[in-house]
């Protein structure tokens, strides 16, 4: 079982993202006074379908409520005069209609809006819209292309230039896709590189398609014929094996070259903030391999990625340290070249401090700042109500000083808007903040007796948003006492907000916030409840089960009786519908007949609107075999009818199929409807095996379809015959959408997830999701959209701020019920500020302490994750000693202003610096810090080597440590001998550092011995390496390679086996000189001489007095004869059936001459000096 705890508030988990609002900038009210401020626009390079109307937004707010203009490439654009075009009411959007005809093209320019009330006048980006355009490919004529294997080519696409440029990809004119490998590959201009040509690329052609974005077209080109000149035919055999592919077809192997770029070097420019995208394409045989490298350093970490076999490095989110230059490495086994690519970073303007709007009281003081930053630096230009600060009237209390305006003694009537911009060669900024000057007294503007809600131990913060000008000031207290509220447990924040940081149970009770200023005071008040948290206390266990069986998964969850709690379960992470087949109970669920398609992860979620819990196990289910196949299993079930049709009901009669001897108890009516899952059939009710009719509650606007499936103890039937289709009328929806989420993916976006409505909850055609979304503080007015997936995303965001949402069903018979509101929030941020005051203490050789000073919440922008430590060691202490400088990173979690870095090498300089990081990254980092670590105790030395050269000594030779730690004092060898288990007195040896060989002198020769070597510091003796000297055996033969022919044992076995055989071979030599007639003619494979005269009786004189050999003999040195093969086995002899024996006792063996030379040479002997007729003939 598998535990995951959830807190799922404001004041739990996304506590910390939630605080990006405690700083944001104090909003006027609506009802007072105030000039305009721009809340939507069209992004500034606007590309629109010249198929459908054109919308270029702007929305705006203020008091009194704005009115709109536009310009049109600088000059004022005359709404009223087209008729096509039109305003919005109560917006300044632009609406440009078609429908009764017209070109798109003929608006294309760029527009401005400008909006204006009494107090000012704001203004939109300039928004430059132009029509997407999808040209068509011009006429060309293409030629055959003949290029010799193994030669280099590109087929260049060349496509139309489309808006926004057209998506590229090869397919042969069968629209078959091109197989692309490290060989063959499309660029990013979208020309198709070939580093070597093969015979089989000229099986296809190639044509280059474009794919235009708004028009959903794609133009393909006319199809490039490849012919292929080889010097050798196809050769089947010879492609298989790749490694002789080239050889094997007679192409020569060449060294790479670069198709793309080319030479040996380029440059290349690129904006902060986009992705780098760098390039190598290749020729060569074998085709080049790609490697990437930076010159002096890696590869920016965590950014980088290889793409296109290698031949592409895209780096994202270019920022100025990717500057620099990178070479890419081509190689193969024939040589490699290199290219290198001189990146510069340069910036469109960024914000620095972006002017935010000044709300000032009758007299008081106040400035607008407004910095940016770029590559180039971009030029500052200040504007009041649309027009150059230079030409408005003058004002006295104000002062311009380069990014800065300087407003003093202001008063009523100086309200404006003004504007920023910041500019250079690539791009600029607009900013609208306007300088409102009001008179008014303090105001609450949240709910009064606002109740919230947090689970005990989690970080809450309670909310009293506030106005009035001059700015007032706010305190806080508890359950009426006289204590303002802020340190310990408590921190009030400037925008009215009280953070506790560990809500208890002793925290609940009234708070009252009090906001004052010179005009007058308020007060309002907040209940806090602190809730118990919820916990599931027994969860579902990993199960195996047979298939059929009835498994439980526990599910008992302990919470606070206060609220309202929910436990849903899930399958495989997805949720799961529970059937008839299925039975939820309050502390479990249990599966009736569990079948395969069971199997997998089950996890129990139990959730009250605070926070959840989940628990996780896998269910397994075994098959169970019924031989003979499925002749046990009911029959399926037959003549299914429908009858008694109502709007929401009917009834389902059926014909049961045989039992086969095994009872029936239960039967499973599916159903499957043919809009939303067609073909997929769901469980919709079970019954008693003793029912044949039943009758079936039935969902709005579902053409229903069902089936019986029969079940008995061995298992289920096959399904009977579908009946015929039954249609129920529609209705609005009765539920809305479950699982209603919203979460930022950027900082500026709010994604608004849920999870959809099914087929028997859908009630009606075309079903869609009305979503409605709008700032939780302060509350603005609802914007909704509406849309038929299940997910919509909110532009334009600001940084990480609640959100409440609804997402409400609808379908053409209506609206479901009014949708619950949920809570979700925008993007986050990278922080904005580095930790501070970092501190060092060295606690010891590998580990330090780090004190800093925790950043301010405000700067967070996000979801405070962690604080980081990245450290590195810059170098040792000990002299000539090469370290890696690898950073490495330690992790706080948490807000915390402490923590320990350990794992240090000691006797080493290293560099610390800090970051905060939130659900984004990392923020900017803290001023870098050196400290050196103190000497340690070493490690062991890399080897110690025994060897033996004789048994009465032992060498030993040694290496310094890898990590000395410090300065080495010298070595300490402690060593034993040891037989078995035996062990004798412990010798000590000290060395000096320098030293790395000793000889030990064996006082026992047939013991081993071990050692323990160490290396030594001032601190101390290391980590020790042991070794032992080998066994006595390996000593004697193997290890030392002693001659054995000079020891006295070998020498005297040697000359005891020489006597023997000695005295072998006499016995022999007196046997054979008995002599004697053997009658052999009959037997001998050999033919006798003709003139030998003991041919005639057929006997052949065998005696020591006739020297003559045989033929096919051979006469020894001794001038005795020697057979050619022997033929004096045991066998021969008396064991074999062959072997006779004479009236004398004399033994008559076969005589036999092989001519096989091999076998007469191999088992080449003389009868006499065979050691079994020796011993027979002593018997």
């Amino acid at each position: 079982m598998v535990l995951h705890s959830h807190q799922l508030t404001c004041a739990g988990i996304a506590f910390a993202l939630c605080l990006h609002h405690l700083i944001s900038a104090i909003e006027v009210p609506l009802d007072l006074p105030q000039p305009p401020t721009i809340t939507k626009q069209s992004v500034k390079d606007y590309i629109v379908d010249p198929r459908d109307n054109i919308f270029i937004e702007c929305e705006a707010k203020g008091n009194p409520v704005p009115t709109f203009s536009w310009t049109r490439n600088g000059k004022f654009f005359n709404v009223a005069k087209d008729p096509k075009v039109s305003m919005r009411r109560r917006s300044g959007t632009l609406v440009i209609d078609f429908h009764g005809g017209g070109r798109p093209d003929d608006y294309e320019g760029e527009y401005q809006c400008f909006a204006r009330n009494d107090f000012g006048t704001a203004l939109s980006n300039k928004i430059h819209l132009q029509v997407s355009r999808s040209p068509l490919w011009p006429k060309e004529k293409v030629d055959v292309i003949e290029v010799d294997e193994g030669a280099p080519l590109s087929l260049q696409c060349n496509p139309p230039p489309g808006l926004p440029p057209p998506v590229i990809f090869w397919m042969s004119s069968s629209m078959e896709p091109i197989h692309q490998d490290k060989r063959v590959s499309q660029g990013q201009n979208g020309d198709l590189y070939f580093s070597n040509v093969m015979l089989q690329d000229a099986q296809t052609d190639y044509s280059c398609n474009a794919r235009f974005h708004f028009t959903h077209t794609i133009q393909q080109k006319n199809p490039f014929t490849l012919k292929v000149k080889t010097k050798k035919p196809h050769n089947e055999t010879s492609l298989r094996n790749h490694t002789d592919m080239y050889s094997a077809r007679g192409v020569t192997e060449t060294t790479p070259s670069f198709m793309y770029p080319y030479g040996t070097s380029s440059s290349q420019m690129v904006l902060r903030g986009v992705d780098l995208l760098l390039e190598c394409i290749a020729s060569g045989v074998p085709a080049p391999d790609i490697m990437w490298y930076k010159k002096g350093g890696e590869l920016p970490a965590g950014k980088t990625k290889l793409e296109n076999f290698n031949k592409a490095l895209r780096i994202s989110n270019v920022s100025e340290e990717d500057s620099g230059e990178y070479f890419c490495l081509a190689s193969n086994k024939m040589g490699s070249i290199r290219h290198t690519i001189s990146v510069r970073v340069k910036a469109a303007p960024y914000w620095l401090d972006e002017p935010q709007n000044l709300i000032l009281a009758p007299g008081e003081d106040g400035r607008l700042v407004c910095r940016a930053n770029g590559n180039p630096k971009p030029s500052i230009q200040w504007l009041v109500n649309g027009e150059p600060i230079e030409g408005a009237p003058p004002n006295p209390s104000r002062e311009v000083a380069g990014d800065t305006i300087v407003f003093r003694d202001t008063q009523i009537g100086s309200s404006a808007v003004y504007q920023c911009n910041a500019s250079n060669e690539h791009g600029y900024l607009l900013a609208n903040a306007f300088v409102s000057v009001l008179d008014v007294p303090p105001r609450i503007l949240a709910p009064r007796n606002q109740l919230i809600k947090v689970i005990q131990y989690n970080r809450t913060r309670l909310d009293c948003p506030f106005f009035g000008s001059p700015i007032p000031t706010l305190r806080w207290f508890k359950n009426g006492q006289g204590n303002m509220l802020d340190g310990g447990n408590y921190k009030a924040h400037e925008n009215g907000s009280l953070e506790m940081s560990m809500a208890r149970k002793e925290d609940q009770g009234i708070y009252t916030c009090v906001a004052t200023n010179i005009l007058g005071k308020v007060e309002a008040q907040v209940r806090l409840e602190v809730k118990d948290p919820t916990r599931i206390v027994r969860g579902p266990e990993d199960q195996v089960v047979k298939r059929g069986s009835m498994p439980r998964l526990h599910c008992r969850v302990k919470h606070d009786p206060t609220l309202k709690l929910t436990v849903t379960w899930l399958k495989d992470d997805a949720p799961l519908y529970i059937g008839n087949r299925m039975k939820k109970e309050d502390d479990g669920l249990t599966i009736y007949g569990v079948a395969e398609k069971d199997q997998g992860d089950y996890t129990c979620v139990a959730s009250t609107e605070l926070d959840k819990d989940s628990a996780k196990a896998y269910l397994t289910v075994l098959g169970k075999a019924v031989p003979p196949g499925d002749l046990w299993r009911p029959d399926r079930p037959r003549d299914l009818e429908l009858s008694d049709l109502a709007e929401r009901s009917v009834k389902l009669t059926w014909i049961p199929g045989d039992d086969n001897n095994s009872p029936i108890t239960d039967y499973i009516v599916q159903f499957e409807e043919d809009r939303f899952q067609p073909g997929t059939w769901h469980n919709h009710s079970r019954y008693p095996g003793n029912v044949n009719s039943a009758v079936l509650s039935l969902s709005p606007y579902v053409n229903y379809q069902f089936r019986v499936i029969a079940v008995n103890d061995v298992g289920s039937s096959l399904p009977s015959t579908p009946s015929e289709r039954y249609q129920t009328s529609g209705a609005r929806p009765e539920i809305n959408p479950t699982g209603v989420q919203g979460a930022g993916t950027q900082k500026n976006n709010m994604e608004i997830t849920w999870t959809p409505l099914n087929a028997t909850q859908a009630y009606g055609p075309n079903l869609r999701y009305i979503v409605r979304w709008r700032r939780r503080d302060p509350r603005g007015s609802w914007y909704n959209e509406t849309v038929k997936a299940p997910r919509h995303v909110v532009w334009n965001t600001p940084i990480y701020v609640p959100y409440e949402i609804k997402v409400q069903a609808e379908n053409d018979f209506g609206r479901a019920p009014e949708p619950e509101t949920y809570i979700g929030y925008s993007g986050e941020d990278y922080p904005k500020a580095a930790p501070t005051d970092v501190r060092i203490r060295v606690l010891n050789s590998t580990a330090i302490a780090l004190t800093w000073t925790r950043v301010h919440l405000d700067t967070i922008q996000g979801q405070l994750k962690e604080y980081r430590a990245y450290f590195w060691r810059d170098s040792s202490l000990l002299k000539n000693l090469w370290v890696s400088k690898k950073r490495q990173y330690v992790s706080f979690p948490g807000d915390r202003n402490r923590g320990i870095v350990s794992r240090l090498f000691p006797y080493s300089n290293y560099k610390l610096e800090m970051v905060v990081t939130n659900g984004r990254g990392d923020g900017p980092r803290s001023e870098v810090k050196e400290f050196p670590t103190p000497e340690g105790v070493p490690s062991s030395p890399r080897y110690l080597r025994i060897r033996q050269p004789n048994l009465e000594s032992i060498n030993l030779e040694w290496d310094h440590p890898e990590h000395p730690n410090g300065v080495l004092t010298g070595y300490s060898l402690r060593y034993q001998a040891f037989n078995g288990s035996k062990t004798g007195r412990t010798l000590v040896e000290t060395f000096s550092p320098n030293q790395t060989r000793f000889t030990v002198q064996r006082t026992d020769p047939i013991s081993r011995y071990r050692f323990f070597l160490r290396a030594r510091t001032q601190v101390g003796d290391g980590e020790a390496i042991v070794e032992e000297s080998p066994a006595l055996l390996n000593e004697a033969y193997t290890k030392n390679h002693v001659d054995i022919a000079t020891q006295g044992w070998f020498i005297g076995l040697m000359c005891a086996i020489a006597l023997l055989v000695l005295i072998l071979l006499i016995v022999c030599f007196i046997k054979r000189s008995r002599g004697g007639k053997y009658p052999v003619r009959d037997n001998k494979d050999e033919h006798l001489n003709p003139e030998d005269k003991n041919v005639e009786d057929g006997s052949f004189d065998y005696s020591d007095e006739d020297n003559k050999p045989l033929p096919n003999s051979q006469t020894s040195l001794d001038g005795t004869i020697k057979q050619q093969e022997s033929d004096d086995s045991l066998v021969d002899y008396g064991e074999g059936g062959e072997g006779q024996f004479n009236e004398d006792g004399s033994f008559i063996g076969q005589y036999t001459v092989k001519k096989d030379k091999e076998e007469t040479e191999g088992n080449e002997s003389s009868e006499a000096t065979s050691p079994v007729n020796a011993i027979y003939s002593l018997a």
